[in-house]
């Protein structure tokens, strides 16, 4: 079947609770799409940082077909040796000392939620339940993970929430202090806001959260789903601010593409996760851990972080450059390869006409346009989007 024919099938069959561009992508390779009609495209949000390896990366292929073939599912009523090494990885290259395995951000961010106050009732204060997150958050969809986010209009129609749960400003530690009582549990937060348009705190707030967080003792979370494992230029964000949480989320790109998602904690912490208090049926399952296993070892690598610092520090540097040439374009933020363009105008129509053009951006916000291209991007490829968004942006009446 052609495109057209496969997207009028999914109007027949799919749910439609995304609002979906018009293609139907086929195969990919490094930075590379290409759809049903053989039209070729440089992908720059790389799966909303799945791909941080770009497309099909060979290690990780080659990690899914070697487990493929000899296990793939057994439950965790069982030990699985992929399972146990990317634990492992984990803890050699984190604040952390276990990993609990599920399958996405979002339950990565429910366990993290129950994991907190489990741990305050093990202490013997179960009235220490109640959290603080930032407004403009992003936390997942699930019931305690879209509490959490900070953005009423992710909320509508889906109350009563859950109890508990007060918002902040991002980035104002007075805001936090204010809002701390005897009950609160935790401060989750995002060191860098990825749905919520990109935002950056100030040096310190990071670490005076942590301090706030110890003189009050309670935990520290982060969410790292979208801007960890590379995706700043150094393994974990929190890695840049010289900070370490009690409790740490991920998923996205841990598995290279293949669903995956872990929370990791200290010790004292994770203790609390005893047999029977929380489990994820596929959570941590050979084929993902496997694939884990090979996408976190090309992560972790220092030629790997450097390139990402590398053309990161290159791509701010270009958008700049539309800042000073185009009057549209009002701001440009970002660390790493995670980057925004703040516009002056509506954002949606320019991803469109760059999708046109084939080149693959998102917006986050209503005038902002987001930037996640994989970690492997090279100047070529910067230069090329660069041209192709500044034509575009250049061209409007």
């Amino acid at each position: 079947m052609n495109q057209h024919e496969w997207i009028h099938l999914a109007d027949r069959v799919v749910a439609k609770n995304y609002g979906r561009f018009p293609v139907v992508f086929t195969k990919g390779k490094g930075t590379k799409l290409c759809d049903a009609d053989g039209k070729e495209y440089l992908d720059f949000v790389s799966g909303l940082a799945v791909n941080n390896l770009g497309h099909c990366p060979p290690s990780v292929v080659k990690a899914i077909r070697d487990q493929a073939e000899k296990l793939l599912h057994v439950s965790n009523l069982y030990h699985v040796e992929p399972q146990i090494e990317l634990a492992e990885l984990l803890a050699k290259h984190s604040f952390a000392d276990r990993t609990f395995f599920c399958n996405s951000g979002t339950e990565a961010n429910e366990a993290a939620i129950k994991l907190a106050r489990r741990y305050f009732h093990d202490q013997g204060k179960p009235e220490k339940n109640e959290f603080i997150t930032m407004r403009n958050s992003f936390h997942g969809r699930t019931l305690a993970s879209l509490t959490a986010t900070g953005q009423e209009k992710f909320h509508e129609g889906f109350g009563p929430l859950v109890p508990g749960f007060h918002y902040v400003p991002f980035n104002d530690i007075k805001a936090v202090e204010k809002a701390v009582t005897p009950r609160t549990c935790a401060v989750m937060v995002e060191p860098i806001q990825g749905e919520g348009g990109v935002n950056i705190p100030d040096p310190g707030y990071l670490k005076g959260l942590r301090k706030l967080c110890d003189d009050e003792g309670i935990l520290l979370i982060f969410d790292e789903v979208q801007v960890g494992l590379g995706r700043t230029g150094t393994l974990f964000a929190y890695q840049g601010e010289d900070v370490e949480p009690d409790i740490m989320t991920l998923a996205k790109s841990l598995a290279g593409g293949v669903a995956i998602g872990a929370l990791v904690a200290k010790d004292e912490v994770i203790s609390s996760f005893v047999p029977g208090t929380h489990a994820a049926t596929f959570g941590g399952n050979p084929l993902a851990s496997a694939a884990g296993v090979a996408a976190f070892k090309e992560l972790a690598k220092e030629e790997t972080l450097a390139h990402c610092r590398e053309m990161g520090n290159y791509f701010t540097e270009r958008l700049s450059t539309l800042k000073e040439e185009l009057d549209v374009v009002q701001g440009v933020r970002g660390r790493g390869l995670i980057i925004a363009l703040e516009l002056s105008i509506p954002a949606k129509g320019i991803v469109l006409k760059c999708m046109e053009q084939g080149l693959l951006i998102n917006n986050v916000k209503e005038k902002t346009l987001r930037f996640l291209p994989p970690l492997v991007v090279e100047k070529e490829e910067i230069d090329k989007a660069c041209d192709i968004l500044g034509g575009i942006l250049g061209n409007l009446k």
